[in-house]
């Protein structure tokens, strides 16, 4: 079998975000020039157009309703201060529409006539966002603040007669609020009030204004797909998560069981006003399930055929102007992210986009197979393994156990062009979905709060133990790799379990969960405590999980990369574990990039951080 270096690998692009106009054009972001950038089509597998040239990744792209212009996001080294632009298609112009470079800005949507768009921005203070409405053709002070907000806000689209908008409000990741927004008064109504932990998620308009179809675990373990009627606060349960237990047992009743015991999530709905057209998604142990109906009542959907879409994860999606078809972005592991456009009433599907492989055959391309292990308390934990179409060594293959972020992420079946290289480099790869995980339930998802976060390492620890058991597994050459919280995980697995791992290699990872707290963006801070704990009374606890203070037992070759501009995790983190290390006689090598952020999203970065990678797992693994 051919070997491919990580340069070809990384050179695998992929397609998304997409959004269709009202003249048949469809926008989406593609990262053929190394970031994505803003590229449309007329019809299916056309070459692409190119719309936006910078050196700096767009974020999001959303078609006007009426004209051939749209707006997009951009922020500026990673640092997440994105702001907006607005494209206009036919003469190539862009105007800077916000002009506060220093402030976070939230898009929250186009008016029904084009003309008025709304959006949610830190520029009054950076701890809080307010809700601003602002003339298509307006740029810098023209945005008008229609409420001044206390928290984490973000606008969720205009009301069918644009009148009022709906505000989402998050407390932490599992707790959210609702509210509409009447925008000429700027009376603001709250929806959901609730005691404990709620999330009201993937808001959409209902057909009439007077209601609004979102996914809740309101009254159960899992997310539903329930109706809000706006006059009476009463909530009806259009679809549930499709399991035999899910009957609103709660956290409580839920929190023993298997993932997927208790249903699985609706995790998001798109609504089409005029047509009453409606698409909905499961996630069912991590693939995507695609739902195609229309609003028959208020609280009953008749199906129409199902879409034909990759095997894997699925989402994104956009309704023509007409809601006779929708765009929507498809990826599995063994397909890279393309967009497809599917007939709403047939189901009839087609690509538009062919997002370069770089050359490497599909066929070489590996599909995981989906696994459960048993961990210390019973539970099973699921995890996607992968191995290489090449025959094992003697001694085995040398595993990656690759560890998502969040921490509320999940790893789910999507293309990975690390993961595929590292593959065909001979690597095995396991990615686990450890308590705390998202996907599983709300129990599942609490299971590692506070006092219960190193509960998730050892779920790693007992993965790794399942892989020993693995006659293809050279139990001697196993790595700890991951990002952000996978970070913390990393350096918690090395410190924990030191005995268990030859390598560790952490990106933008959490050495200290004080300091983090203490450094992070302002905007953050309430949400990461309701998750961790908080600086004022969990301290002592943050210190004594912080790996950084366990550096000693670390007895495996360790690798930090970060971005300097990082406003989630400060690069701050990476100096000061690397330099503990280093004092401790740790192997530990440091690669910082001044022009990335949380993550590296310029492609002559990716290649200079996995080639590193690379050489230092060939050099101690």
């Amino acid at each position: 079998m051919h070997r491919y270096d990580v340069e070809r690998y990384l050179n695998v692009r992929g397609a998304g975000g997409a959004t269709l106009g009202p003249d048949g054009r469809l926008s989406f972001l593609l990262d053929t020039t190394g970031t994505s950038q803003v590229w449309s089509v007329d019809r299916p597998l056309a070459w692409p157009e190119q719309h936006t040239f910078f050196e700096e990744r767009v974020t999001f792209v959303d078609a006007s309703p009426e004209r051939s212009e749209a707006v997009f996001g951009m922020d500026e080294g990673g640092n997440e201060r994105a702001q907006l632009y607005r494209l206009d298609f036919e003469t190539g112009a862009i105007t800077d529409l916000t002009e506060r470079p220093e402030a976070k800005h939230r898009w929250g949507g186009w008016a029904g006539d084009g003309e008025r768009f709304a959006f949610a921005s830190n520029r009054r203070e950076e701890a809080v966002f307010d809700v601003y409405v602002q003339g298509r053709e307006g740029t810098g002070d023209d945005a008008e603040l229609v409420h001044e907000g206390d928290g984490w806000l973000s606008v969720a689209g205009w009301s069918p007669d644009d009148d009022r908008l709906i505000v989402h409000e998050a407390h932490s990741s599992f707790d959210h609020d609702l509210y509409t927004l009447e925008v000429e008064s700027g009376t603001l109504t709250h929806h959901t009030p609730h005691d404990g932990d709620v999330r009201y998620g993937s808001p959409e308009w209902g057909p009439d204004g007077e209601s609004i179809y979102l996914v809740t675990d309101r009254e159960s373990d899992t997310l539903r797909l329930e109706r809000l009627e706006l006059e009476t606060g009463a909530f009806s349960v259009v679809v549930d998560g499709g399991g035999d237990g899910d009957d609103g047992g709660g956290e409580e009743e839920n929190a023993d069981a298997t993932p997927g015991e208790a249903g699985w999530n609706v995790d998001g709905v798109a609504v089409h006003e005029e047509s009453r057209r409606v698409v909905y998604s499961r996630n069912v142990d991590g693939y995507t399930e695609i739902t195609v109906g229309e609003l028959v009542a208020p609280d009953r959907i008749d199906e129409f055929p199902d879409p034909d879409l990759p095997s894997g994860v699925a989402g994104g999606v956009s309704f023509g102007p007409d809601g006779d078809r929708f765009a929507i972005t498809a990826t599995g592991s063994t397909d890279n992210a393309n967009v497809h456009v599917v007939e709403t009433t047939t189901g009839e599907t087609e690509r538009w986009t062919n997002a370069s492989t770089a050359g490497i055959p599909r066929d070489t391309f590996v599909e995981p197979e989906l696994v459960h292990y048993p961990t210390f308390d019973g539970r099973e934990i699921p995890a996607f393994f992968s191995v290489p179409e090449t025959d094992a060594p003697e001694s085995g293959y040398p595993v990656v156990v690759d560890v998502h972020g969040g921490p509320e992420s999940q790893r789910r079946p999507s293309f990975g062009a690390v993961k595929q290289y590292l593959l065909n480099g001979g690597y095995a790869v396991f990615e686990p979905n450890v308590r705390g995980s998202s996907g599983y339930g709300r129990a599942y998802a609490a299971l590692d709060d506070v006092e219960n976060r190193m509960d998730s390492v050892a779920d790693l620890r007992a993965g790794v133990e399942w892989l020993h058991d693995h006659p293809e597994v050279d139990p001697d050459r196993i790595v700890a790799m991951g990002g952000s919280y996978g970070g913390f995980m990393v350096l918690a697995a090395l410190t924990e379990y030191p005995e268990l791992w030859a390598a560790g290699v952490d990106v933008v990872g959490i050495a200290n969960f004080v300091t983090f707290l203490e450094n992070t963006g302002d905007w953050r801070r309430e949400l990461r405590e309701a998750e961790y704990g908080s600086l004022e009374e969990d301290r002592e606890f943050l210190e004594s999980i912080s790996p950084i203070n366990n550096v000693e037992a670390i007895e495996s070759p360790l690798f930090v990369l970060h971005g300097a501009n990082d406003p989630r995790v400060p690069v701050s983190e990476a100096e000061r574990i690397v330099e503990e290390a280093r004092e401790r006689d740790v192997p530990v090598r440091k690669l910082i990039f001044d022009d990335e952020g949380h993550g590296f999203s310029k492609l002559e970065n990716r290649i200079e951080a996995y080639r590193a990678i690379v050489e230092f797992l060939e050099e101690h693994v």
